[in-house]
């Protein structure tokens, strides 16, 4: 019978990542690790080279194969093991013998994660900057678009759409530095037997673990039981769910945009785009929600990762099954939230008309932080200036009126303004503060970090 597909990371959500993590791709990495440990015993001289040489040459797929491997599982029910036999019965001589020498079945597995996390990881750093080249295109196109900030949901005084994608960027950043830290921090890896003491190889236990991990261009782990530490893991688990998250929240912030009422900033719409099955005029943020949604899975892969950390004694196998599944899926999901983000990011659609609108809707009320500091520049004091222009806004407001008239008809604001002024102060174009200088500061860090 065909294979079903019921997971749609296998399918809808899938991206070119996921080849580091399918079921041909885990066993060549095993057999890479299990071809340099006979290199190393040759080389220390626990094995004859050409037996080494002859699992050299026969530690790949072309010789042992996907299939052998589960047909032999499927008998002794221990996948690694059935490895080890396969690529035995593929050695010529008594080359057979001395495969997985003195090793215990994580030293091959863990090892073997460590050069899979390794380029998972770097995989994502690609997409990241891809992701943050995008941004860059938008702030560099977008830095003197004026916008009205908006906090607690509400208007509060403007700002330009390059700072709020500076501020998106800047977090790229910190996360791109974030999978260097951890990119070293997974790339160790063991080769220490049964509990972690090396006892199975012998004197040489210490130079055979030194060895392999230069050959993989990992490092080795100076003491393990026998598993590498899962702290490694969760951090690397807990990484991709903190990308997410951020990913989430520039989505939310699309979302939250492209609202009927709000209609500044859209994400991209084909021609041929369906909405919804029966409400025609629908033009539904549904790539942004399917980040947001997607982010949820990775936060809650985050407590099975950390769950992984408490073994009993010097190993016990709760965390194997679900790390088949967490380090697929997660590095997976979060490519796939990368690439899509990028899209919306690269096609984003702005609305200048209606973003000028809302920079007006108040009638002039979120300017009053400004008018209130300038009070005080004409000897006002500030309490007394925050109350005049609190009144002042509520009344413009109970009465649908200009800020601009409410307070030209007060005395005191009337002593030490003029009307020009006045109109002057109320323009949102003039109170950006060093939003623009912000953004140029941040394009020129971003351009110098990564070129």
């Amino acid at each position: 019978m065909d294979h079903k597909f019921i997971n749609p990371v296998e399918t809808r959500y899938r991206t070119e990542l996921a080849n580091i993590f399918t079921e041909d791709k885990k066993l060549e990495y095993w057999l890479k690790v299990e071809a340099v440990l006979a290199k190393a015993h040759a080389k220390l001289g626990n094995i004859p080279q050409d037996a080494a040489e002859e699992i050299y040459k026969k530690a790949n797929l072309n010789y042992v194969t996907l299939n052998r491997v589960k047909q032999i599982d499927n008998e002794i029910h221990h996948d690694l093991m059935a490895m080890v036999k396969a690529l035995a019965e593929q050695c010529e001589g008594s080359a057979g013998k001395y495969v997985h020498l003195g090793a215990t079945s994580y030293d091959i597995e863990d090892t073997a994660t460590a050069i899979q996390l390794r380029d998972a990881l770097s995989y994502i750093m690609k997409s990241l900057k891809n992701l943050l080249t995008a941004l860059i295109k938008v702030i560099e196109d977008k830095k003197l678009l004026v916008c009205i900030g908006r906090t607690h949901g509400q208007h509060a005084i403007p700002t330009t759409y390059g700072m709020r994608f500076s501020v998106w960027a800047y977090e790229i950043d910190r996360h791109l530095d974030r999978l260097k830290e951890t990119l070293n921090r997974i790339s160790y890896g063991k080769m220490s037997g049964a509990v972690g003491t090396m006892a199975s190889f012998g004197e040489k236990g210490i130079e055979i673990q030194n060895y392999v991990m230069k050959e993989l261009d990992l490092l080795p782990a100076l003491i393990t039981n026998q598993i590498i530490q899962r702290d490694r893991h969760a951090e690397a688990i807990f990484l991709t769910s903190l990308i997410g998250q951020s990913l989430a929240k520039i989505s939310t912030q699309f979302r939250v945009l492209q609202r009927n009422e709000i209609a500044e900033m859209f994400e991209p719409f084909n021609k041929s785009q369906v909405g919804s099955s029966t409400m025609p005029h629908k033009r539904n943020p549904h790539k942004s929600e399917r980040i947001c949604s997607l982010a949820r899975v990775l936060k809650s892969n985050v407590i099975t990762a950390l769950d992984n950390i408490v073994l009993e004694d010097e190993r016990d196998l709760t965390n194997s099954a679900n790390e088949r599944i967490i380090f697929g899926e997660n590095f997976i999901l979060l490519d796939f939230m990368i690439n899509q983000l990028t899209k919306n990011i690269e096609e984003v659609e702005f609305d200048e008309k209606k973003i000028e609108e809302n920079l007006n809707l108040t009638k002039g009320a979120v300017l009053s932080e400004k008018i209130m500091v300038n009070l005080v520049e004409k000897g006002i004091g500030r309490q007394e200036g925050h109350e005049i222009l609190r009144n002042a806004v509520i009344k413009a407001k109970k009465e649908n009126r200009l800020l601009k008239e409410i307070l030209i008809e007060n005395p005191k604001i009337e002593e030490v303004f003029t009307k020009t002024e006045i109109e002057s102060l109320l323009n949102p174009h003039n109170y950006l503060g060093k939003a623009v200088e912000q953004t140029e500061n941040i394009l020129k860090f971003l351009k110098n970090k990564y070129q």
